[in-house]
């Protein structure tokens, strides 16, 4: 595998003083180190401009965690795509477990969430996976060859994070020989969806990826990086899988 991404996702955390807290972590190592794994932090929408600030000129880019199908309009609450590109997102999480799940998101609409992110210039990372009463029932092929289907746009660039429901913020990640597995599917369907582009497309793992696990998960045939939670709040933990990470590049 070839420079490995490690994206942070801060989910809905992050008030200014620990924002502060984990950039200054983050941008000390950066002064000590060179040369590391490409890094993407993905903070709350209020914290996108004041991160940008700190991580300008740096090798740390910015990332989102959602955005609206639309340009502009009466949407009230929402963020488009250009308005965080406006702020110096380069990426944009889509189709999170957890937005499909709580705000009822489907396939159809993380599709055209991807192609908004993709007019205004911004890379999208759409999650896919399946819930442990998929995974028992073995239905989680079916599952996951769906949200491919169905949440990637015709034409797709992006990032593909696989993050079973079940290891997502419950301390167990997914055996490697599992995750090898699921990997390997994904990229079979990408490349059946997109012929030649469909090998280049980078599938990242997720699921309570933590330092003392991450070194096996880098090694799996055709993982392209890694999509991780709770521990991109704990810098001296993100930034071991950082450390990590350059055996890999």
């Amino acid at each position: 595998m070839a420079k490995p991404i490690i994206i942070g996702n801060w989910k809905m955390n992050g008030l200014s003083e620990e924002a502060d807290h984990i950039v200054s972590a983050l941008l000390t190592y950066a002064e000590q180190n060179h040369n590391f794994a490409p890094t993407v932090i993905c903070p709350p929408f209020t914290q996108l401009y004041h991160i940008r600030k700190h991580v300008k000129n740096t090798p740390y880019v910015l990332g989102a965690q959602d955005c609206h199908i639309a340009e502009k309009g009466a949407y009230t609450g929402d963020i488009s795509a250009a308005m965080l590109k406006d702020v110096g997102a380069e990426y944009v999480i889509l189709g999170h477990s957890e937005r499909r799940a709580e705000h009822k998101e489907s396939n159809e609409l993380v599709n055209k969430k991807a192609v908004a992110a993709y007019k205004s210039g911004l890379l999208p990372i759409v999650c896919i996976g399946e819930t442990k009463e998929e995974r028992d029932s073995n239905q989680y092929k079916d599952v996951i060859a769906n949200q491919i289907k169905g949440s990637l746009p015709e034409h797709f660039n992006g990032l593909v994070a696989y993050e079973p429901v079940w290891a997502i913020g419950t301390g167990v990640s997914a055996k490697n020989e599992d995750i090898a597995e699921v990997i390997l599917f994904i990229r079979e369907k990408l490349v059946a969806q997109y012929g030649e582009n469909g090998k280049k497309t980078p599938i990242l793992y997720g699921g309570s990826v933590k330092p003392n696990n991450v070194k096996d998960i880098f090694a799996i045939p055709e993982l392209g990086g890694v999509l991780v939670g709770g521990v991109s709040l704990i810098p001296e933990d993100f930034l071991q899988l950082v450390t990590i990470a350059q055996d890999f590049i």
